[in-house]
């Protein structure tokens, strides 16, 4: 099989400025955050990203690389929004949005993934979602009498999506109790980009988890790049529980500009081994006090 591992610090490579993007995981659980640092920390721009926001859109849109943002909410679970989004939005910062119904966000998904330019759905008949959503068009059945949403298609250029585990190839297990939509991000995308816990080989895949966890195939995946923590501060479990302390600190520097340019310093101005290295200190800190 094809070793289709990468450097991390190669992941920019495959990504460039204008692209959409579509980005994994759910709120503020399982992101694929070293993958959006490596963004951060490039001259790339333009983006039209794809996602169930979390920190991920917060971070991106406070850097001013996000052209269109298409997304069901911009959430930190245990803080309701991202107050880097809200920033942003209120500020006009993010040139163009598609706020959808999460059932339509999905549906979007799934018309890409199937290569389809739509999918009808009756979620958003009769609510603010087709004012705030003009392009938006209804389609008549040509079975019956009922009239649907008819929900684009969402083609992405790139997936960036985090598991826990895979094999070399490209097989992407999770471990957790949910596989949120990481597998239509990477059916509906020309290229995906997976970072996991950890490489294992393929074998190891199901000796210790039922093969039902095997979410998605290698066909799907184009890179796989092995980050220990590299969903942090999200949870990634069974491995690691949310950093609630550090999300904390990350929401309350947002809100101010000092803040925030001390809390990039600290923890986005270098590589990814900087930015453990500053996050076990942060942790210790917090350990002392």
């Amino acid at each position: 099989m094809i070793d289709k591992t990468l450097p991390l610090s190669e992941v920019t490579s495959k990504i460039e400025s204008g692209m959409t993007v579509g980005i994994g995981g759910w709120g503020s659980r399982r992101k694929p955050m070293a993958l959006v640092r490596e963004l951060l920390r490039s001259d790339i721009t333009d983006l039209t990203v794809v996602a169930f926001g979390g920190p991920d859109v917060g971070l991106l849109a406070r850097a001013g690389k996000i052209r269109k943002l298409v997304y069901g909410f911009v959430s930190l679970d245990s803080i309701p929004l991202d107050p880097n989004f809200t920033r942003a939005r209120e500020r006009g910062e993010i040139p163009e949005t598609s706020e959808y119904d999460e059932g339509m966000f999905v549906a979007g998904l799934k018309a890409g993934a199937n290569r389809l330019s739509f999918q009808p759905i009756r979620a958003g008949l009769g609510s603010d979602v087709l004012m705030m959503n003009p392009d938006l068009k209804t389609v008549k059945s040509p079975y019956d009498d009922e009239e649907y949403v008819a929900v684009p298609g969402l083609r992405l250029d790139v997936s960036l999506i985090h598991l826990n585990r895979a094999d070399a190839a490209g097989n992407g297990q999770y471990l957790g109790p949910d596989p949120y939509f990481d597998d239509l991000f990477a059916m509906a995308a020309d290229t995906t980009i997976m970072s996991v816990e950890q490489v294992v080989s393929t074998a190891d895949l199901t000796a210790k988890a039922p093969p039902q966890t095997l979410l998605v195939p290698r066909i799907f995946v184009n890179h796989v790049v092995e980050t220990p923590g590299g969903a942090h501060f999200t949870l990634c479990e069974p491995d690691y529980g949310r950093d609630e302390a550090f999300q904390k600190a990350y929401a309350a520097a947002a809100r101010s500009e000092d803040d925030w340019t001390a809390f990039e310093s600290r923890f986005l101005s270098g590589d990814e081994a900087a930015y453990q290295a500053a996050v076990e200190t942060f942790t210790n800190e917090g350990d002392t006090k």
